[in-house]
């Protein structure tokens, strides 16, 4: 993605595993793309949890070597971007919480849309918070529970949630996973050869540690594993499905699957839907690396236009969605990306990206595309147009800030310096994913889940 979404976090966890600590290490760095502002791993030795994060990637956050030597099987990773929160070593997790339960590590993945009113009435009650991010608000619903077990505490706490979110719990005899009713964010459990449950926010994760797909968390469920193996309960009936077609459309890694489905193809399938609804006469396509590929690829095989890599993206430079401001987003995109002159020179240029959110980083490629002398550049968006807030964990909360939403597509093409500009229809991203249960709110298709009056004017 040219234009900086960012995505909320990565959850990763691993049970009955020797090595426990290095895998979580492995398994939350392949997660390293979903969150880049800081990162932690907490292990489970003997009823006690030790927990190393701080700020930056994780391979700034966490010493693999001191990892090495820690014992346990059992760990939890984490690698976060603030969707709500300050971006603070105070935020970063997971986050430790000592409970009549026992310590617990808590690893989320998401946003609360009514964190505000929890966080408040908690607050009345005599909680005292650490810090802003809304994912502690979990861990005060579990340690004011009066239920007797740690299963139904959380399972009651969980139930008094609304948004999107996938939570990891670590606690002295068990590890936990939930994912929200919704299904907006994904968790998936996998195994190891050797036995181990593995839960991540991606398959890739598991790729990673070399465990199996089994099936993904159901929305509405909490799964716990220990020693007996994993048990399956519903905080709360299922509501119909919502999953966030922006996994697919960028955030995900292009090697995880979606339900058992490959993201790689259903992106060259966004982008064969995107040629048949908006052709162009050019000669080459160029895609915006690395997200948009896949679909530059799909529009190139389906309009019989040569694709080629008319970018090159410095593998050192983050993604600039993930970016915490503007400004460091369009510092992070004149260091990330350079033109191949001997591709573009002299040429009409289809531009494929995957999404145009706030548009200014789409003007700067535009721009690098036409100094190394690209004859006419037409760009064209593997998604609809961007119009409303996302509040379910995705750095989109100011409806000011959305391009799509206070502009027509011919000012959108002027802004962004583009000779022509065209999305994807909402029909035809229906079609290219192939199935319903899809929240596309940021569409303007509608919330699913109703956000509270200052989560919506606030951000």
């Amino acid at each position: 993605m040219s234009d900086e979404l960012h995505e909320e976090c990565g959850v990763f966890a691993i049970w009955g595993d020797p090595e426990a600590a290095v895998k979580a290490y492995w398994g939350t760095f392949s997660l390293q793309h979903r969150g880049q502002e800081s990162a932690g791993i907490a292990v489970l030795d003997q009823g006690q949890i030790h927990v190393q994060k701080g700020m930056g990637l994780l391979q700034e956050a966490v010493k693999i070597k001191d990892l090495a030597h820690q014992p346990g099987q059992v760990a939890l990773g984490h690698v976060r971007y603030s969707t709500t929160g300050a971006s603070e070593a105070m935020n970063a997790q997971p986050l430790m919480m000592h409970t009549r339960f026992g310590p617990l590590a808590l690893a989320h993945n998401g946003n609360l849309v009514n964190h505000r009113a929890l966080r408040e009435r908690l607050a009345q009650e005599g909680s005292i918070f650490q810090g802003t991010s809304d994912s502690e608000v979990l861990a005060h619903l579990i340690a004011k529970s009066t239920r007797p077990t740690l299963d139904q505490a959380l399972s009651e706490a969980l139930a008094q949630l609304e948004g999107g979110f996938a939570f990891g719990v670590l606690a002295g005899e068990a590890l936990y996973g939930a994912r929200d009713p919704w299904g907006l964010r994904p968790l998936v459990i996998g195994r190891t050869p050797a036995g181990a449950w593995v839960l991540a926010s991606e398959t890739c994760a598991l790729d990673m540690v070399d465990a199996i797909w089994l099936r993904d968390v159901e929305p509405g469920e909490m799964v716990r594993i220990d020693e007996h193996g994993i048990m399956s309960e519903r905080y709360r009936p299922p509501a119909e499905t919502h999953a966030c077609a922006f996994e697919v459309i960028y955030f995900s890694r292009p090697d995880s699957l979606w339900q058992g489905r490959s993201m790689h193809l259903k992106r060259r399938e966004l982008g064969r839907q995107l040629a048949e609804e908006a052709p162009q006469a050019a000669d080459v396509v160029v895609g915006v690396p690395d997200s948009s590929l896949p679909a530059a690829m799909g529009y190139a095989e389906t309009s019989g236009i040569p694709f080629d890599f008319g970018l090159v993206k410095n593998r050192y430079i983050a993604r600039t969605f993930i970016a915490p401001n503007r400004d460091h987003r369009e510092s992070a995109v004149r260091l990330k990306l350079s033109a191949v002159k001997e591709v573009v020179a002299g040429r009409r240029v289809v531009l494929v990206d995957d999404s145009l959110v706030r548009g200014t980083t789409s003007r700067y490629i535009i721009q690098l595309l036409r100094q190394a002398g690209a004859k006419e550049v037409h760009m064209r968006i593997a998604s609809p147009p961007y119009r409303d807030p996302c509040h379910y964990g995705i750095d989109t909360s100011r409806a000011g800030e959305l391009a799509a939403r206070n502009l027509s597509v011919d000012e959108l093409a002027d802004m962004v310096g583009a000779d022509s500009l065209a999305y994807l229809s909402v029909a035809g991203l229906k079609r290219a994913l192939g199935q319903e249960g899809w929240c596309l709110a940021c569409f303007g298709q509608g919330y699913p889940v109703p956000v509270e009056q200052e989560v919506q004017h606030g951000g």
